[in-house]
């Protein structure tokens, strides 16, 4: 399953690496790849990774990230 997250907060490419290393942390990330500069990040997961998992990842790696929206890619 693949999911395309909208985020706010996202400034540098240690901003990237926070969030990338927060999800690959959650149960069946297999792959994350946030990008600052479109404030977008997408992950690959297994069908049991729910988006609430992926959101309170993200949103605790900082208190600056907030996630906007999650879609289905």
């Amino acid at each position: 399953m693949k999911y395309q997250i909208k985020t706010r907060g996202l400034h540098c490419g240690h901003c990237d690496a926070s969030v990338e290393a927060a999800l690959l942390k959650v149960a069946g990330v297999t792959d994350a790849d946030a990008d600052h500069e479109t404030n977008t990040v997408e992950v690959e997961c297994t069908q049991d990774t729910t988006p609430e998992s992926l959101t309170a990842a993200i949103e605790g790696a900082s208190e600056n990230f907030a996630v906007v929206s999650i879609e289905i890619a």
